[in-house]
């Protein structure tokens, strides 16, 4: 499909690793979407994976919908909803590109004027991080509730564009 001018390009990226269980939240999530049921053109799903520095790709985004998992300090499979301004970027020296973190990578976009629009950070809290495949069951439990959360990000953006 091509992107329709008069239509705000929206992106959600899945992050995270599936081999450290609820690290990989973000990429199971991704897996559940179909872009078609959200029926919306403009509408890019990408697996981000490890690579926090593939955000510096994106361009010309008005609606940056991320999907990862979240310490936050709660109970496992709380479900967090964030903004850029909510995060603290951890001030700790970076050695080296492939240090950066997501919030790095969003910081960068910011100081080079190509920073989406709007940044929404869709996250839940893990409770094993540690090397698997599957899914802890207080995640795994909430993932259909984060799609509607994700799902209901995508659709209230179109409706604030289409209102003005």
């Amino acid at each position: 499909m091509s992107r329709k001018i008069d239509q705000p390009k929206i992106v959600i990226l899945g992050m995270g690793n599936l081999l450290l269980q609820d690290e990989g939240v973000g990429i199971h999530l991704i897996q559940m979407l179909s872009k078609d049921a959200l029926d919306y053109a403009n509408l890019e799903i990408i697996d981000g994976g490890t690579s926090p520095e593939n955000l510096l790709t994106i361009e010309g985004v008005d609606k940056l919908i991320i999907i990862d998992a979240v310490k936050g300090g709660k109970e496992p499979g709380t479900i967090y909803r964030l903004g850029i301004d909510d995060i603290i970027l951890d001030s700790s020296l970076r050695l080296s590109l492939h240090q950066m973190s997501m919030i790095d990578s969003l910081r960068i976009l910011n100081l080079i004027d190509k920073q989406p629009k709007n940044i929404v950070i869709i996250g839940i809290e893990p409770k094993n991080i540690d090397f698997g495949l599957g899914l802890s069951p207080e995640v795994r439990e909430r993932l259909v509730e984060l799609k509607g959360l994700v799902i209901k990000e995508v659709k209230s953006e179109v409706l604030i564009y289409a209102s003005t």
